[in-house]
């Protein structure tokens, strides 16, 4: 059954207190599971779902909310990282508060884009744009082909184009 609005409701009432519990036994904070929980069931009203009986309807929302707790914990990572660079550097080149966060959020973004990409391409593409190794020193570190290097890097690059391609059509329409 495709579900409506009010099906959605019947689903958020049963399930909300149980989400909650679950988030909550893997993070440990009773806010972040109830912002994750909402978060949850706000994909399930951008996207709604066919679910044939009370199980199905519990293993979407522990999936959706385990995707839900990774990336949140991920952007914990990028930021705990972030703020030891900035501990790091001198004080004549700290950014403002304003570009701090806009460097944040655009590394949340990078992140989240290169979690998207299969390991061997993701690897492919750090060593190449980070460490600015030549496809032939990639293909010895990582015991492959330079033609298989090329394409790995081709693959990165059409998705990076189709992440730049969903941004811009999404600030298009906002």
């Amino acid at each position: 059954m495709n579900q409506t609005n009010s099906s959605i409701d019947c689903l958020y009432v049963d399930n909300l207190s149980w989400l909650r519990q679950l988030i909550y036994r893997r993070m440990g904070c009773s806010e972040l599971a109830a912002d994750l929980a909402q978060d949850t069931f706000v994909r399930l009203l951008r996207k709604p779902q066919e679910f044939d009986s009370q199980e199905g309807v519990r293993a979407w929302l522990s999936l959706v909310a385990q995707g839900l707790c990774v990336d949140h914990w991920r952007r914990q990572e990028v930021e705990r990282t972030w703020l030891e660079t900035l501990a790091s550097q001198p004080e004549e080149l700290v950014l403002s508060s304003e570009q701090q966060a806009i460097l944040l959020e655009t590394l949340y973004e990078l992140d989240s884009m290169l979690n998207r990409l299969p390991e061997k391409i993701m690897r492919s593409f750090l060593l190449s744009q980070l460490h600015g190794k030549t496809y032939r020193e990639i293909a010895t570190e990582m015991g492959v082909s330079e033609r298989t290097v090329k394409n790995y890097m081709a693959q990165a690059m059409t998705h990076c184009l189709e992440v730049q391609m969903e941004l811009e059509t999404s600030q298009w329409f906002q």
